[in-house]
């Protein structure tokens, strides 16, 4: 990690009981200003019909990032100097979708990227897709641009629940390329995927050598209904080992 995304990361709040050696990144957004944000301590952003902005928590609690799409945009927050450890990281989060998409059939959205120079793969640790057949939309892992395609791993066993905050958690494990996915604290097995584990074309899911993670949303399909898209994002923390649900 570079002493500037150190020396940001730290300023964007204190520490917490993760402590200094084990957090590559924090943010709560309680100590920026209201309104339509850009960048922050660390961070930038990506948009593309679609919006971020720092509003009071609906839930009492300091102030909170609220994303707002058109269509099949997108906007995240973009932290672009990740230097992990092993190539390996734990990320937490607590995410509130207002609702998911109920067309077009098998709709596809992202809720976090990360990617590396030198490789086009892009790995989805978290996402999902409507599925017709279900009615619902379910939580998965993908990835794309890589050695095994555009894939995402969706199972039924972890409904996208709509209207509600949730803690999400994932850990990128260079180790055999595994991606593990926890929602309020709960392992979700079904979800993992590894270097040969995946729900990809044949051959090996390899990360790229991580330099930048994305959070926030995506939706790829055009048309879809509903036509826009709320979402909100706080308690971001980025951290060699987990820190736990929250």
């Amino acid at each position: 990690m570079t002493a500037f995304v150190a020396a940001m990361a730290l300023a964007a709040s204190p520490a917490t009981a993760a402590g200094h050696d084990s957090t590559l990144f924090r943010e709560n957004f309680d100590r920026l200003p209201l309104g339509q944000v850009a960048h922050g301590p660390g961070w930038t952003t990506d948009a593309a019909d679609g919006t971020l902005t720092i509003e009071p928590s609906r839930t009492g609690h300091g102030r909170e990032l609220h994303i707002r799409t058109a269509g099949n945009g997108r906007a995240f927050l973009v932290i672009p100097a990740l230097a992990a450890p092993g190539n390996s990281f734990w990320v937490r989060a607590r995410l509130r979708v207002a609702e998911f998409p109920t067309a077009p059939d098998w709709a596809h959205w992202t809720v976090a990227e990360a990617s590396g120079s030198g490789s086009p793969t892009l790995v989805r640790p978290l996402g999902g897709q409507y599925v017709p057949s279900s009615g619902a939309n379910f939580f998965g892992v993908g990835s794309d641009l890589g050695p095994t395609g555009d894939w995402t791993a969706w199972q039924t066993s972890a409904p996208a629940v709509a209207g509600r905050w949730r803690c999400v958690e994932f850990h990128l494990d260079a180790t055999d390329n595994r991606v593990t996915v926890y929602l309020d604290g709960v392992e979700q097995t079904a979800l993992t995927v590894s270097t040969k584990q995946h729900g990809g074309a044949p051959g090996d899911f390899v990360f790229p050598d991580f330099t930048t993670l994305k959070l926030g949303w995506q939706l790829y399909q055009p048309n879809p209904a509903p036509a826009s898209y709320d979402v909100r994002l706080d308690d971001l923390t980025v951290s060699t080992r987990r820190i736990g649900p929250r």
